[in-house]
């Protein structure tokens, strides 16, 4: 951190990175706990890395100053070790700015999330820009984002082996050469389509095998679903992961009347879109939107961390939310639509240039990540 940098940051409004702070107390626990909840937070939240600037009225962001006296460096470094599971790493500069001293803490970026509270168990993020408790979907994201849990492998203790379709299980297991008119519970198990609780209890579909393999997903998983909204007409979609697909490429091609249109690229965005979503987030499923300029995919699901658009326009293997699914569609899709290579934005880029521009709209503090498309 220097001083043009933090002229820049003053520039800026408050936002999941970078807060404004009027005072720096640290004379109880209270006011030392209430310093590791904000540096935790920004650790947790999505992008690099983070600022929290003293001295500094928030709202107006007039330069008030602090006295440097009341603490030092190495106090705030051991406040923030002593109280973090893992310890956040930061740094802590000071500044004269018009005469007044003013504390800047970097919150560098973590390979280590998610950050919690020692004391009281709590894991923070910042929305916005304001700090709370991280909600009980947004931890298990973090641990998923991070590598620390496989939402698919979740087992579904209410969901019977009955519901998985094992037509589909067989041919996946051909794709194998696997050849069994039976599958053993032990191979689904260690495949992860299937699980116990507690062992002799009986065996459960997992997430991910429901959603690969179920025959009606949406009774058990509400949330997994493709809206098309077309003018005046709405249809829902629901299925397995392949039948969804199918149905919405099918429906997409009769509505879509343009000669030549690249729908293999829009094929591919719907792709992305079903392995890629937030099957974490319950609230909503991915909804596609038609007009006469555009089409609009908006998908529950920001880019998760370490990614970025930029990064994703040049990357052949970025890093991908939800592995599980995406290595079993691999093999498992008869027609090969997760297997193209290259970097696929920078190809529907290429497949809809002569129709228009491909926008790419990556929205960390809404958890979606859209994609506009032109028709014509």
């Amino acid at each position: 951190m220097d001083e043009y940098k933090l002229r820049q940051l003053l520039k800026r409004e408050e936002g999941p990175k970078l807060d404004f702070k009027a005072e720096l107390n640290l004379s109880t626990e209270s006011d030392k706990k209430e310093l590791t909840k904000d540096v935790i937070a920004i650790a947790n939240s999505r992008g690099g890395r983070g600022y929290i600037l003293f001295g500094i009225e928030d709202k107006t962001k007039r330069i008030l100053g602090i006295d440097p006296a009341n603490f030092s460096e190495e106090q705030i470094q051991q406040i923030i070790y002593n109280r973090c599971d893992p310890p956040v790493p930061i740094s802590v500069d000071f500044f004269n700015i018009e005469g007044k001293m003013i504390v800047a803490i970097t919150v560098y970026k973590s390979s280590n999330k998610p950050h919690q509270m020692l004391q009281n168990g709590a894991f923070y993020i910042r929305r916005g820009s304001t700090t709370g408790v991280a909600r009980r979907s947004e931890v298990a994201n973090l641990l998923q984002e991070n590598g620390l849990m496989t939402y698919e492998t979740v087992i579904l203790k209410n969901v019977g082996l009955e519901e998985l379709d094992y037509d589909l299980i067989k041919d996946y297991f051909k794709t194998l050469n696997v050849f069994s008119d039976n599958p053993s519970e032990l191979i689904l198990e260690a495949l992860g389509i299937i699980g116990q609780l507690v062992e002799g209890a009986g065996y459960h579909p997992t997430i991910g095998g429901l959603l690969l393999f179920g025959k009606n997903p949406f009774l058990f998983l509400p949330h997994v679903y493709i809206k098309v909204v077309c003018k005046e007409d709405v249809r829902l979609f629901c299925g397995n992961i392949l039948r969804m697909l199918d149905d919405v490429s099918a429906y997409m091609r009769s509505i879509i009347k343009v000669e030549n249109y690249p729908f293999n690229a829009l094929e591919e965005v719907i792709a992305n879109a079903l392995v890629h979503r937030d099957y974490l987030d319950v609230s909503r499923g991915i909804t596609i939107t038609v007009t006469k300029k555009n089409i609009e995919v908006s998908n529950p699901g920001a880019l998760i961390a370490n990614n970025s658009i930029y990064r994703f326009l040049r990357e052949n293997n970025p890093d991908r939310r939800n592995s599980w699914l995406y290595q079993r569609l691999l093999t498992l899709d008869p027609k090969r639509r997760f297997m193209k290579s290259g970097v696929g934005m920078k190809r529907v880029k290429n497949s809809f240039a002569s129709i228009g521009s491909v926008k790419f709209i990556n929205i960390g503090s809404q958890n979606l990540f859209k994609v506009l498309l032109p028709v014509m």
